[in-house]
């Protein structure tokens, strides 16, 4: 055999492409022709893993299969480091059962029993990056003049192994990006655009706080009521921090289910379990260099606890059904509702965890403690609104709004603030000339949060609300009917003329017609 003209054919099909395994086809066809070969390997080894990785298997349908990564034993482990730290060479290995009986039975997971086996180290710039393997049935078919083929070949299957390696890099880096944009396009879509009302005022201390911390790395810890905006403050730690150019990652973790929560924290590998067709990348992960806010920290179950503690404590993760540990550089914000400190005397929330989340806590007032807020937030909220619910015409509010908004106690807060604008923007609409009225307890019923020590009932409401509610209750007992007999009208002793333009000024019309639809 000539071996100029074997060295170039063989070269054109062992780099005619970027995929390996049909390059490694079209390479052991022609291969077959001059050198005995059932089968082509080509694999990795990890020393430090004691693991063997497959990347190419090319051989008859009733041979062993090779698995995907292959784990070692001890035994095995000190040939295989023997023959790696030796001078990469070409062997022959004619007959296994001559093989010491710990790595015989290696290869015999691999191999047939009567197999012959050619094999080298690849190497490139004097690095090893894999080895590859001829295999064919039957003993001592192989001699020396095929070794000496083969060992033409070292320098293009080892290019060639490496050129599929960084092409393999480059798509799973390509598969990774995707991901994260998926991911980050579908938080941006949840991102609140919002800026904090009452910065100067209300939560001036709040943000004097943030301020403080905001440049450091420590843990934040943000306490108060639902809908007090705990995600726009932690917004704003992220955004005045040294961090800001890096992802803020959101976890609901009220939110995630026992059984997806290590998936979704830390991620998972291909297989780990069913449904897991690809590797996933945890939130911590996607936070690397970034914040990561930990929303509703008080819901977690013990055995999260456990794992989270471990994170913050050793800053590394491992994905599920993985084995490599991945550092992770995060800063943890974390926020809830709940009392921590009452839980943690009930057991119910780990000490350790608790002394490490609570480095610098912020607690945010509720609503009712700064109505101050109060006209600044209603006109963001109403021009917030009227853009999504695309109202074009001005809205003006109505009068003494504001008194009846100070006067609630908002067990909601900001969020309860905003439901109700919206509410009442879209009630509006069917009365589009009129002002927005903002009524929180509408029709007058008692608050049942009704702030400690009063009474809604003892109170002496505004004249038009008391005048408004007078007059519902009159049309309540009417059926909705203000003229003729039996009327609201003359159950109040007044013209209906009069009383129409009453309610008309009040705002009644619509609760009229409402009572009238009612069985």
């Amino acid at each position: 055999m000539d071996e100029n003209q074997f060295f170039r054919e063989a070269t054109l099909r062992i780099c005619g492409s970027l995929h390996l395994r049909q390059a490694m086809e079209q390479t052991l066809e022609y291969i077959q022709g001059v050198v005995p070969a059932d089968c082509l390997y080509i694999g990795l080894y990890d020393p430090d893993r004691k693991v063997g990785r497959t990347l190419i298997h090319i051989a008859p349908a009733h041979w062993p299969r090779f698995p995907e990564t292959l784990v070692i034993s001890d035994e095995a482990q000190e040939r295989l480091l023997f023959e790696w730290s030796s001078k990469p060479k070409f062997g022959l290995l004619n007959d296994i059962r001559e093989e010491d009986p710990a790595f015989r039975d290696l290869l015999l997971m691999m191999w047939p029993g009567n197999a012959s086996l050619l094999h080298t180290d690849l190497e490139l710039d004097s690095r090893r990056i894999g080895v590859l393997l001829l295999a064919v049935e039957g003993r001592h078919q192989y001699r020396e003049e095929h070794a000496r083929l083969m060992s033409l070949l070292n320098e293009p299957f080892s290019v060639a192994l490496a050129n599929a390696l960084q092409h393999q890099e480059v798509l799973r880096l390509k598969e990774m990006l995707e991901d994260e944009n998926r991911y980050l396009h579908t938080e941006l879509r949840n991102v609140s655009g919002d800026t904090i009302i009452g910065a100067d005022f209300g939560l001036k201390g709040v943000m004097e706080m943030i301020r403080q911390v905001a440049p450091m790395e420590s843990p934040v810890l943000l306490l108060g009521e639902t809908g007090t905006g705990k995600e726009l403050l932690a917004n704003a730690v992220h955004a005045a921090s040294t961090r800001r150019d890096g992802p803020f990652i959101k976890v609901n973790c009220g939110g995630l289910p026992e059984s997806l929560l290590d998936s979704e924290l830390f991620g998972h590998e291909k297989g780990a379990f069913t449904g897991a067709s690809a590797r996933k990348r945890g939130r911590f992960e996607r936070a690397h260099g970034g914040t990561i806010f930990l929303d509703e920290i008080g819901e977690l179950g013990q055995a999260a606890q456990v794992k989270l503690l471990r994170v913050l404590q050793h800053r590394e993760i491992e994905r599920v059904g993985g084995t490599e540990t991945i550092p992770v550089d995060v800063r943890i914000i974390s926020a809830t509702h709940r009392n921590l400190e009452e839980m943690v005397r009930q057991g119910t929330f780990r000490e350790d965890l608790w002394f490490r989340l609570n480095v610098f806590p912020i607690m945010i007032p509720p609503l009712r403690q700064r109505p101050q807020d109060l006209p600044a937030l209603v006109d963001h909220l109403i021009r917030k609104k009227t853009k999504e619910i695309k109202i074009t015409r001005p809205v003006r509010l109505a009068p003494r709004s504001l008194e009846v908004l100070r006067r609630h106690p908002w067990p909601g807060n900001v969020r309860e603030l905003q439901n109700l604008v919206e509410r009442s923007l879209i009630q509006a609409q069917a009365n589009p000339l009129g002002d927005l009225v903002l009524d929180p307890d509408p029709g007058g019923t008692p608050s049942s949060a009704a702030q400690p020590g009063r009474a809604r009932e003892t109170e002496i409401p505004p004249l038009d609300e008391a005048v408004a509610r007078h007059i519902i209750r009159a049309l309540e007992k009417t059926g909705g009917r203000v003229m003729g007999p039996r009327g609201a009208a003359e159950l109040l002793g007044v013209n209906p003329s009069t009383l129409r333009g009453k309610m008309r000024r009040l705002r009644l019309l619509q609760e009229a017609r409402q009572i009238r639809g009612r069985p």
